[in-house]
């Protein structure tokens, strides 16, 4: 796919700069995505940046990097902000609600999205940076799982440049052949390894992880992440996610994409060829390494990451993942397999139901029970317009409540 870049004379901004907007810029994926950027500034320059709440962080940033706009989701923290730029004397104009989300996704002068909003709140910007045309970072995985077909249709008539930031996407898409199709037995391809650590609980009896609380979930032994994904991690509903965010990145069928739980986290993902080849992405366990590639692409620049140790790593383990332990991951699954809203559907309740544990409303175990029971009671319809997407997601979060409530 070809991209037109568009560079502006914007006042404050350097025409000879790609100009980044990052969404969820407070968040892990954002703040390393801003480590990155510290460390090109005669590449790169940050057009907006964007927070649901974290005013003082963001104000921190904005005194930084000193983009053009900064924008809150949160009225609030929008107020606190505007206080805070205004009073120190920054140009940097402050903006609040969805609609700004987009106008600073699919503004004239960006060249890149970096899209690291977690949860469905992500969806409308990176959308709109889709149908601007622009390269898009995608680092949020429920655009695709909710509504994979109108975000790649949208790619398609843009000719925007969809780049992944998952490690495990990055690496599959580093691996498949330079040129690929969208086809994978037409390129040689007989199946997509999807690695997944196991989070903290892959060797936790069914027993214990009844018992098991927010800060232990929360505990993973290789990266370090916000809560909910976090939580997601433990519950392996991540690896669900990106099963989803693999099918519709790659044109791949849920039975052409098999998960392996590899502890070391040290091969990110791999791709499996017809001629017994299988080839491997690895590296240290940074998010600032795939960042730096989607930044950069097709070019490589330095991500500030210590290179892979062999000898050091020692070994590499790989297990089949235990579906009874995990029973999100088979949900998920399901929930590609049924097609239509189920994805959405499946997406809304495990938010609200990884809300629901975090704040020690449900236990553990109650997350995938809360989901496939939304499955189960919700009618899976197709998605033709994106109103078909947040229409089930809408539902989906009234069932969810609803199933806590009767506890």
């Amino acid at each position: 796919m070809s991209h037109n870049i568009i560079l502006d004379g914007h006042v404050g901004l350097k025409p000879d700069l790609q100009n980044i907007t990052v969404l969820g810029s407070t968040g892990s994926i954002g703040k390393s995505t801003l480590d990155v950027v510290a460390r090109h500034p005669d590449k790169y320059q940050i057009y907006a940046l964007t927070a649901y709440q974290q005013d003082e962080l963001l104000f921190e940033q904005c005194t930084r990097f000193k983009p053009r706009f900064a924008v809150m989701l949160d009225e609030q923290a929008y107020q606190r902000l505007a206080l805070r730029i205004s009073t120190a004397g920054l140009k940097t104009e402050v903006l609040c609600g969805v609609a700004a989300l987009e106008q600073v996704s699919a503004a004239a002068e960006v060249n890149a999205v970096m899209a690291a909003i977690v949860g469905a709140a992500g969806l409308r910007p990176t959308l709109a940076a889709a149908r601007a045309g622009k390269r898009i970072l995608l680092a949020n995985k429920e655009t695709l799982v909710m509504a994979g077909r109108i975000f790649m249709d949208a790619i398609r008539q843009s000719g925007s440049v969809l780049l992944p930031i998952d490690s495990e996407h990055n690496a599959i898409f580093q691996a498949l052949p330079d040129q690929y199709s969208g086809d994978l037995s037409a390129s040689g391809v007989s199946k997509i390894l999807l690695t997944a650590s196991g989070g903290p609980f892959r060797n936790t009896s069914l027993a214990d992880l009844q018992q098991v609380t927010p800060d232990q979930a929360c505990a993973h032994p290789n990266w370090r992440m916000g809560r909910k994904i976090s939580v997601d991690s433990a519950t392996m509903m991540n690896k669900g996610l990106e099963v989803i965010e693999a099918h519709w990145l790659f044109n791949a069928p849920a039975d052409a994409i098999q998960v392996v739980v590899h502890p070391q986290s040290v091969i990110h993902s791999m791709v499996q060829y017809v001629d017994g080849s299988v080839l491997a992405q690895l590296g240290n366990p940074d998010m600032r390494t795939p960042i730096a590639y989607g930044l950069a692409y097709p070019a490589r620049i330095n991500a500030g990451v210590a290179p892979l140790d062999l000898f050091k790593i020692a070994r590499l383990d790989f297990v089949a993942p235990d579906f009874e332990r995990f029973p999100c991951l088979m949900l998920a699954y399901r929930a590609l397999r049924a097609g239509g809203t189920a994805p959405a559907l499946m997406n809304a309740a495990n938010e609200v139901a990884v809300d629901a544990f975090l704040t020690k409303r449900i236990a553990f175990l109650d997350i995938p029970r809360l989901i496939g029971d939304v499955l189960d009671k919700l009618p899976h319809v197709a998605v033709n317009v994106l109103d078909d997407v947040l229409l089930a997601d809408a539902q989906a979060r009234v069932a969810a409540q609803d199933w806590i409530a009767r506890l």
